[in-house]
Parts: C-alpha cells; structure tokens; sequence
C-alpha cells in the first residue's frame, strides 16, 4: 500500500496529489487560480511568475506554495477553469453536426476570451486530467456515441485539432493587432501593401491579395467565414466515415 502511494504522488499533475489547507483563510485555490486568469489575459504567459502573482494577492509566495506547488501546476489549474466555459449541447441532440459545430465554436470563442489557452494546451502538464476538462471530453464522447461513431474519440481528436490549430493562429493574430493599438481593420489596411509586395512573384497568392484589398468584409465576419469553411470540410469528413 505503501509503495501505491509514492509512486501515485510521483505524477507531474496538480490533479495526482492532495489540496492543502491554508493558514490564510482568505487565500484559497481557487483565488489563486481567478487571479492567474486576469492576469494570463491582461498579459499572456510569459508575464505570469509565482512572485507577481502573490505580490498581487498581497501575500507571501510560501502561502502561494502551500496550494501550488509550480507554475506549470497554475497553469493546469488555469486550463481547467476556463474550461467550464464551453458549452457542449446534450448527446441527444437531433443533429449531430450541428451540436459538434456548436461545441466547436464554443471551444474557439473560449480560446480567443483568453488567448493563451489554445497554446498551452499541449505544454500545461496532464491538464486533462481536470475535472471541467473530463467534463468537456465526456459530454463530446457522449454526443459523438449518440451519433453512431463506434470509436468517439476519433472524431473528438480530429474536431479539437482542428479547433485548437486555429484558435492558437487566431488567437496570436489577435495579440498582435491588441499589441499595434490600432483596430483590426486599420492594422489590415497597413499590413496590406506590404503583404502584396510579398506575393508579387507568386501568381495565385497575387490573385488573392488582390482580392482582399478591394474587399469590403468586416474582418471579424471574415474570420467567422474562415473558421466555418473548415469546420463544415471537418464534419463532412466525419460524416463520410460515419455513413461507411
């Protein structure tokens, strides 16, 4: 029994050991946690440390210990909180694509309230261990069981690697146009002429560039437009294997 125990505590996972009790009342896990998310949106990652955050909690970093072991065990715990935002519709809903799309897009207005979520997803330790995290994959297997896959977590890898590959891209762009001060448009219309002069020599990507500076499209429906085209070819696929 024993040795069960030391090799279960020997997981890298804020998920694998215990919660501790705090000598200071008003500091919980989970404060800890809500304060890490302001800040990872505010600043992003590379902004976030232990001694910033306790600094503004106004308590010692010891007090942050006794609940957080690491950074990469806050950043578990940041991944799995946030993860409660996305809606999942129930398993019996009477079209499976439209519910999978639905879940989709929720995951990617998720990901892009806090843009730093997609690009830690694979880094943040065994976050999926988590219980929003469990959650979330649970009611995707149920709603992809209810459709008739045999095997759901095929179609949840190849639906989530498609949502978080252009949630991190979309996210990134988003942090750079936040970054310029500027709007999103206007940041466009700067980039442009540089980006044709670019593509000139490339007959295809010159045709396309083209295009998109006389377009008139609102670059948040543009983006929406993107995003929809391949998640529609995504569940095309998904529906061809599952008629097979």
């Amino acid at each position: 029994m024993a040795a069960r125990t030391t090799k279960q505590s020997s997981i890298p996972s804020v998920w694998a050991r215990p919660q501790r009790e705090s000598d200071q009342p008003a500091l919980s896990r989970a404060t800890i946690v809500r304060e890490a998310i302001a800040m990872l949106d505010a600043e992003g990652v590379e902004a976030l440390s232990m001694r910033k955050l306790a600094t503004r909690l106004n308590a010692g970093a010891a007090s942050l210990y006794r609940h957080v072991a690491t950074k990469d065990e806050l950043m578990e715990l940041a991944v799995d909180e946030v993860a409660a935002e996305i809606h999942v519709p129930p398993a019996d809903s009477p079209d499976w694509r439209a519910a999978a799309g639905e879940a989709a897009g929720a995951f990617r207005s998720t990901a892009l309230r806090h843009p730093w979520l997609s690009s830690v997803l694979g880094q943040a330790g065994l976050a999926y261990l988590g219980p929003n995290l469990m959650a979330f994959s649970e009611r995707l297997a149920a709603l992809f069981t209810a459709a008739g896959f045999a095997r759901p977590t095929g179609p949840i890898d190849t639906l989530l690697s498609y949502v978080i590959g252009m949630s991190t891209t979309e996210a990134a762009w988003l942090t750079t146009v936040a970054r310029s001060g500027e709007t999103e448009a206007d940041f466009i219309a700067r980039l442009m002429p540089a980006a044709q002069q670019a593509a000139a020599a490339h007959e295809h990507l010159a045709e396309g560039y083209a295009e998109a500076l006389n377009a008139t499209t609102d670059p948040v429906a543009l983006r929406d437009e993107k995003f929809a085209y391949g998640l529609e070819a995504v569940l095309d696929g998904l529906a061809l294997r599952l008629n097979r």
